[in-house]
């Protein structure tokens, strides 16, 4: 049975991952990149807190209150389920709810209803995740622009077209890669942080009392006075800890301990400190609930503060964007959305990829959310629903890990997992409040993503059966073909074809128009596993007359190149392709949607409008156009 590790493997190989850097650079490294989204929250958590639409009155003790469920909800939520616990659950070093799934799949039957349910929670979680990512970019850029109107009031109707214009410029720049502006991603958001501890301690030191926030007594006392009624204010607490799930997300770039470290020692202290200025500044002065962070700030510094937390919110939606790239690529490898083109934006890290499709779908996206709800308050409203089903899911995933592959840490694992759904379900219901105000804009998003990843993967598999249904067997057509050989021409011709046990329409579509067969032929297979990474990339199999069945695996973080693969399988004793004497044979199917046969028909016309604008299979693994014959076929489901 597969086992989750304490060590990811790219904590285990951080040589290898990472050159030379060390502990103290991976840190800085992870400030940049993974803290992004949660380190931009205290812009707008407190001010929303104290909107009008929770009714609450910024006084001593509603304000501890508040302070002290922010307080205990980092703890419980960010540091202790996802920074402590899930980070132990890596899928050799890769996380996020993708990896969770495949290792909780891993610990069940294959093809069992669990494995089958463990994937549906999966895709769901991620299609929400996704749902409440796109506003990410919007909310924390917006925040931060709404300080020119605590700075200059008359600049108001500036807001939004600075807005658009920082955001049209962020996903306009994606095509020129990351790294040149990652160097400066830690250090920039290194100093916000600073900047946000700095001012957090400042403020404290006019009122120490709110340090008494720290006690969950005053948590709950709020839930005591306001009843039932107090749940619903888990709605804005829950913007504290929008990000702990990326924080899972992006372990496999530095690997736990880096993430870890930063986290206790530096990102969740700086955070809490200005969370608790916050909360003393609003306690000396109740009117600055309008926009505590920025009136926390000196006025001789708001100009610079603005510059920075745009800087930062840039950042912040940077690591959302690049995390879209990531995670799109594992479902296109797992089979759950149709193939786009991925462009690499570095010869050094195959990790930096660029993917137009989805870059500009986020872009539309993000600029018709901040047309639409117009200020982060607005965009408050419909942001937590989605995010906070998405962490209900993790912990349903996490008890299945913990159950099956966890034997010595179970016994604490499982109870803790029963007060992480407690917290998780309270938080779904307090967003829950918020569909009719803006909420059921990432809940809509969120199924319409689902259908469409559940519509593919339904599809593919109803083409690959119609496929094997009208196939014919290798085993029996070879011999029967080699009685009567046709003429053999010089070269190797590949087959791709989805069984390796069914002889490829390009192979018969080849024999009935060109008559001809190749010197030497290859079956040739391309799978994706549930892991990160492919530790044996070849498995080749002669099956007579210069006939050959080979299969090419990756993991799902790995961008296939199968000329690639095929050229090093010399290396290990197998076939020598020569890439100027190879010749690459791919059928490509035309779908004709049938009522009463598979999906339902209007399932069907999806499936088959998005078959007919993926992307090639060639083009996905690779493959030059000018060794590439592709041959049509008409099926119907």
């Amino acid at each position: 049975m597969a086992t989750a590790t304490n060590t990811p493997r790219h904590e285990q190989a951080g040589s290898h991952t990472h050159g030379n850097v060390g502990l103290a650079g991976l840190m800085v490294g992870a400030i940049g990149v993974v803290f992004g989204d949660i380190g931009t929250s205290p812009l707008y958590t407190i001010r929303e807190a104290f909107s009008p639409h929770y009714g609450l009155v910024a006084d001593h003790d509603t304000v501890l209150g508040v302070l002290s469920m922010v307080f205990w909800s980092l703890m419980l939520v960010v540091t202790l389920k996802y920074v402590t616990i899930i980070m132990r659950a890596d899928n050799e070093g890769e996380g996020g709810i993708m990896a969770l799934m495949a290792l909780a799949q891993r610990s069940l039957a294959s093809g069992s209803r669990s494995a089958y349910l463990v994937g549906i929670l999966g895709i769901f979680g991620a299609s929400l995740f996704f749902g409440d990512g796109v506003i990410t970019p919007a909310i924390s850029v917006l925040s931060a622009v709404e300080g020119l109107e605590v700075v200059a009031p008359q600049l108001h109707d500036w807001i939004i077209p600075v807005t658009l214009l920082v955001l049209v410029s962020l996903f306009a720049t994606q095509r020129y890669g990351t790294a040149k502006v990652g160097r400066v991603f830690g250090p920039i958001t290194v100093t916000w942080f600073v900047v946000l501890a700095v001012l957090g301690v400042v403020n404290i030191l006019h009122e120490p009392e709110v340090l008494n926030a720290i006690n969950p007594w005053w948590a709950m006392r709020f839930f005591y006075e306001h009843s039932l009624g107090g749940v619903f204010i888990l709605g804005a607490v829950v913007l504290a800890v929008t990000g702990g799930e990326a924080i899972y997300t992006d372990m496999g770039h530095f690997g736990a301990k880096p993430i870890r470290y930063a986290w206790y020692f530096f990102v969740l202290p700086a955070l809490m400190l200005n969370y608790l200025g916050q909360g003393a500044l609003v306690l000396e002065d109740p009117t600055a609930i309008r926009n505590p962070f920025y009136i926390g700030v000196p006025e001789w510094g708001r100009w610079p503060m603005i510059a920075l937390a745009t800087a930062a919110t840039v950042i912040a939606s940077q690591a959302v964007i690049t995390g879209g790239f990531s995670v799109a690529r594992q479902a296109m490898q797992l089979g759950y959305i149709p193939r786009m083109e991925i462009k690499h934006t570095s010869s050094d890290t195959i990790g930096q990829i660029y993917i137009p499709g989805i870059n500009w779908m986020m872009m539309v996206i993000v600029i018709l959310l901040v047309l639409t709800f117009r200020t982060s308050s607005n965009l408050a409203t419909a942001y937590g629903i989605s995010v906070s089903m998405t962490m209900l899911i993790d912990t349903l995933l996490l008890a299945i890990v913990a159950r099956a592959l966890w034997p010595r840490w179970r016994l604490w694992v499982l109870p803790l997992c029963v007060v992480f759904l407690v917290a998780d379900v309270a938080f779904v219901i307090a967003n829950g409040a918020k569909i009719l105000q803006g909420g059921w804009f990432p809940v809509i998003l969120g199924i319409v993503l689902f259908t469409l990843l559940r519509t593919w993967r339904r599809g593919r598999k109803l083409l690959r059966d119609e496929i094997q249904k009208e196939g014919i067997q290798l085993g029996t057509f070879l011999p029967g073909l080699m009685l009567a050989p046709p003429v053999r021409v010089p070269g190797t011709a590949v087959f791709l074809t989805a069984d390796p046990n069914v002889v490829p329409h390009a192979l018969m579509h080849n024999l009935k128009h060109n008559k001809v067969l190749h010197e030497r032929n290859v079956f040739l297979t391309v799978e994706t596993l549930d892991v990160p990474y492919a530790h044996r990339r070849l498995k080749m199999e002669a099956i007579g007359d210069e006939f050959h069945r080979v299969i090419v695996r990756f993991g799902f973080m790995e961008t296939p190149d199968v000329p690639l693969a095929l050229m090093r399988s010399c290396d290990q004793g197998g076939i020598y392709f020569d890439p100027m004497d190879t010749t690459y044979f791919a059928s490509r199917e035309t779908i004709v949607a049938m009522a009463k046969r598979g999906m339902p028909i209007w399932r069907d016309r999806l499936f088959a409008v998005m078959h007919r604008n993926a992307a090639s299979a060639t083009g996905f693994f690779r493959i030059p156009g000018n060794r590439l014959v592709e041959l049509g076929a008409q099926v119907e489901i």
